[in-house]
């Protein structure tokens, strides 16, 4: 069994459930519960990374996701970090075709090949009143997966 540590990201044969719903919860509320389970999970990877030492301070995006201001908004707010927005939108193709040009000696490290290759278009930055609830209903989050996993399987 794994620790509550490692419980940041459910396996993947894990289920979905939406709970605490009422009668005033519509479609839209729905949506933005799922935008808001993803950005959760994008912040446990975050929490991840710094574990390993990493400092961020700045997250980049691109591609479909990155043209919604709420979306951005929703990201930048749970991860407590302004977005930049990049000129490219083939973000995962992008990276790895500048890893191909680092590990063909084109640019030294990744550091000269963004500054070779990528530009930003737009800062979306948190919204600092969702800061503190969204830290409440990330806690929440994450108790959710071991208390519902046992009714779920």
């Amino acid at each position: 069994m794994r620790s509550q540590k490692s419980l940041r990201a459910p396996p993947p044969d894990a289920r979905g459930a939406f709970t605490g719903l009422s009668l005033r919860h519509d479609r839209g509320a729905l949506v933005r519960s799922v935008l808001e389970g993803v950005a959760f999970g994008l912040r446990d990877s975050l929490d991840l990374v710094a574990e390993l030492g990493a400092d961020a301070r700045l997250g980049r995006v691109s591609g479909g996701g990155a043209r919604s201001e709420t979306w951005l908004r929703i990201v930048a707010s749970v991860l407590e970090l302004p977005l930049e927005r990049v000129a490219v939108e083939e973000g995962a193709a992008y990276g790895a075709a500048l890893l191909g040009g680092i590990a063909g000696g084109i640019w030294a490290d990744h550091a000269e090949a963004v500054a070779a290759c990528v530009r930003p278009r737009g800062t979306v930055e948190p919204v600092a009143e969702w800061i503190e609830p969204y830290r409440e209903a990330r806690e929440r989050f994450r108790a959710l997966y071991p208390a519902l996993r046992a009714v779920s399987s």
